[in-house]
C-alpha cells in the first residue's frame, strides 16, 4: 500500500474542492440587493411543517439555521424576512458554477449539494502558483457576488475535508493528507449522518481518533464506507470527476494575462491555438472535420464560433482562413480572459498520391476540397451539394445526393439520351395540345403561361421500375418553344380514346 501511495504522490495530481456556504442565499441576495443588509431565510414544506431551507450569514449570527422550524426562528427572530425557496436552485447554480470554472480548469464538475470539483494538475503556474490559482477563483466569485471557500490537495476527499472544515484558501502538499486530516471532525470524510452519530457516541468526534485503527475494526463497527472515504482521502483509492465538460481529445487551452478585447488579439490568439493542434493532428495522421473555438470573457459569458470541413484538414492557413470569416460574430464584451480550441469531430487523413503525368486531381484535389470550405463557411453549408449516379432507369432514381468527398461513385454518368440539368420534384402538370396520338406536343401551357414549341425529338418510353413499384409507362419529349427555352416534358401512360391524357413538365434543360 506504501508503494501504492508513493508513486500516486509522485504523479503530483493536483485537486481544488470549492464550498459555497451560502449558495442559494447568495443568489436570491443578488436579485434583491436590500437582502445583503438583513437576515432573511428561504422556507419549505417537510412533512407538512414549515421549516428554513437555508439561512443567510446574518440570519446564522442571529441563532437562525437550516433545518429549523420557521415559527422557531421567528420566535428567535420576529423580524426574520421569510422568501420561497425555489425548487432545485442549487442543482442550477452549481452547473453554471461548474460551468464557469472550465476558465481555471478543462476538468470541472458539479458537487452537490453546494461545491464545485476541480482537476488543477498543470493549471496552478498559468496563474503565478497555486496561492495566486485558489486567490483568483475565490476573487473572481466574491466579485460575482458568492462566498466561497477554497482547498488544494492531492486527494479529492482531503480537498473536500478541508474546505469546509480547514482555514480559508488552503493548500496542503501531496503525501501530508494524514496530518492535515487529523485535527478535523470525522463529517470531514464525507460519512452519512447515522455513522458519524455511532463515532460521536463513541468519543470518536476527530479523524485522529480512529484513522490508524485496524481497518477490519472499523468495517466491523461502521461498515465499509468509512473505509472507503479514508483510503479516498488518503489516496489509497482513486476517484475520478465527471467532467460539465468532457474534455475533446484534440484540445488546446490559451488562458491570457489580460482581458483580450481586439480583433487583432483574438486573432494572436487563434494563431497560437492553431499551431500545436494541427502539429498533433498531422503527426498522428489525422485531419478535422469540425473545430469550435470557445471564448471565455470576463463577464462570465461565453462565444464561440464553429466550422466544418469537407474532408480531414490540418492547414494551418486554411483553418485560420474558415475561422476569420466569422470572428466578426465574437463580442469580447469586457475582455477575454480564456481562449479553447477543440477539434470536437476528427478523421483519418489518408495521404493522396500525386499524379507525376496528370495535371489535376479531379475532385481529390486538396485546393477544391479548401475551396468549398470557404464558399460553405461564408455561405451555409447547403449552398454546394454533390450528386452520384444510381443503377436505375426512372429519372428520380438515377441519382443520388452524396457527401461532397467522402463518396465514390458506384455506378458511371450515362450520356448517351439527353438528361436535363434541374428536375422537378415532383413532376408539375402541364396542358399540352398535340395535333394527333403520339405526336410531339405543338403548345403547352404551365402556370398560366402559353409556351409554343418549334423544335421536338422523342418520344422516349422509360418503364416503371417493377420490382419497385407498380405504375405506367411515361414517353418524353425533349422540347424547345420559341424564346429558346428547353423543357423535359412527358406523357404518363398509353394513348387511348377514351380519356384525357396527363401531361407533365418534369425538367429544363440549360
Amino acid at each position: 500500500m506504501a508503494l501504492y501511495k508513493k508513486r500516486r504522490y509522485k504523479m503530483g495530481r493536483r485537486f481544488v474542492s470549492i464550498w459555497f456556504p451560502h449558495l442559494a442565499t447568495d443568489w436570491f441576495a443578488l436579485l434583491q440587493p436590500q437582502l445583503r443588509q438583513q437576515p432573511f431565510v428561504l422556507k419549505s414544506v417537510v412533512h407538512g411543517r414549515m421549516v428554513v431551507a437555508a439561512a443567510n450569514l446574518l440570519a446564522q449570527q442571529k441563532g437562525v439555521h437550516a433545518g429549523m422550524l420557521l415559527a422557531d426562528a421567528r420566535a428567535i427572530f420576529p423580524g426574520l424576512e421569510v422568501l420561497d425557496e425555489k425548487p432545485n436552485l442549487a442543482g442550477q447554480l452549481l452547473q453554471r458554477a461548474a460551468e464557469w470554472c472550465v476558465r481555471f480548469t478543462p476538468v470541472a464538475s458539479p458537487d452537490p449539494p453546494a461545491g464545485v470539483l476541480l482537476d488543477a494538475t498543470g493549471c496552478a503556474h498559468l496563474w503565478g502558483g497555486e496561492d495566486a490559482y485558489l486567490a483568483a477563483i475565490t476573487n473572481r466569485l466574491a466579485a460575482r457576488g458568492y462566498t466561497a471557500r477554497v482547498a488544494m490537495a492531492g486527494t479529492l476527499g482531503t480537498a473536500w475535508a478541508l474546505a469546509r472544515f480547514g482555514k480559508a484558501n488552503m493548500i496542503m502538499q501531496n503525501g501530508a493528507e494524514a496530518a492535515a486530516l487529523k485535527t478535523l471532525p470525522a463529517a470531514a470524510l464525507r460519512l452519512d449522518a447515522a455513522t458519524i452519530d455511532r463515532l460521536t457516541k463513541l468519543g470518536l468526534r476527530q479523524v485522529g481518533d480512529f484513522i490508524a485503527m485496524p481497518h477490519a475494526t472499523l468495517r466491523r463497527r461502521f461498515g465499509l464506507q468509512i473505509i472507503q472515504r479514508l483510503q479516498q482521502a488518503l489516496g489509497t483509492e482513486q476517484e475520478s470527476i465527471q467532467p460539465v465538460y468532457p474534455p475533446e481529445p484534440f484540445q488546446e487551452r490559451l488562458p491570457t494575462i489580460e482581458p483580450i478585447r481586439t480583433r487583432g488579439g483574438i486573432e494572436v490568439a487563434l494563431h497560437n491555438l492553431l499551431a500545436p493542434l494541427c502539429n498533433r493532428l498531422r503527426k498522428e495522421g489525422k485531419g478535422l472535420r469540425a473545430a469550435y473555438f470557445r471564448c471565455y470573457r470576463t463577464d462570465s459569458q461565453t462565444r464561440g464560433i464553429e466550422i466544418t470541413t469537407s474532408r480531414p484538414a490540418h492547414n494551418e492557413a486554411h483553418l485560420f482562413y474558415l475561422f476569420s470569416l466569422k470572428l466578426e460574430t465574437l463580442e469580447p464584451g469586457e475582455g477575454i480572459e480564456l481562449f479553447v480550441l477543440e477539434a470536437t469531430k476528427t478523421e483519418v487523413e489518408t495521404p493522396l498520391q500525386e499524379s507525376i503525368w496528370e495535371a489535376g486531381m479531379g475532385v481529390n484535389d486538396p485546393q477544391l476540397a479548401e475551396l468549398f470550405d470557404r464558399i460553405t463557411t461564408r455561405l451555409g453549408a447547403d449552398v454546394i451539394s454533390r450528386y452520384l449516379p444510381a443503377e436505375h432507369y426512372w429519372p428520380e432514381r438515377s441519382f443520388k445526393q452524396a457527401p461532397l468527398f467522402a463518396a465514390a461513385p458506384d455506378a458511371v454518368w450515362k450520356t448517351d439520351k439527353p438528361r436535363p440539368l434541374q428536375l422537378l420534384s415532383p413532376p408539375e402538370p402541364v396542358e399540352v395540345a398535340a395535333p394527333i396520338p403520339d405526336y410531339p406536343p405543338m403548345l403547352f401551357r404551365h402556370k398560366g403561361r402559353l409556351h409554343k414549341i418549334v423544335k421536338a425529338d422523342g418520344p422516349e418510353r422509360i418503364e416503371q421500375e417493377w420490382w419497385i413499384q407498380e405504375g405506367e409507362h411515361r414517353d418524353y419529349y425533349c422540347v424547345e418553344d420559341e424564346e429558346g427555352c428547353r423543357y423535359w416534358l412527358f406523357r404518363l401512360g398509353h394513348y387511348t380514346a377514351d380519356r384525357s391524357h396527363q401531361w407533365f413538365l418534369h425538367g429544363y434543360f440549360a
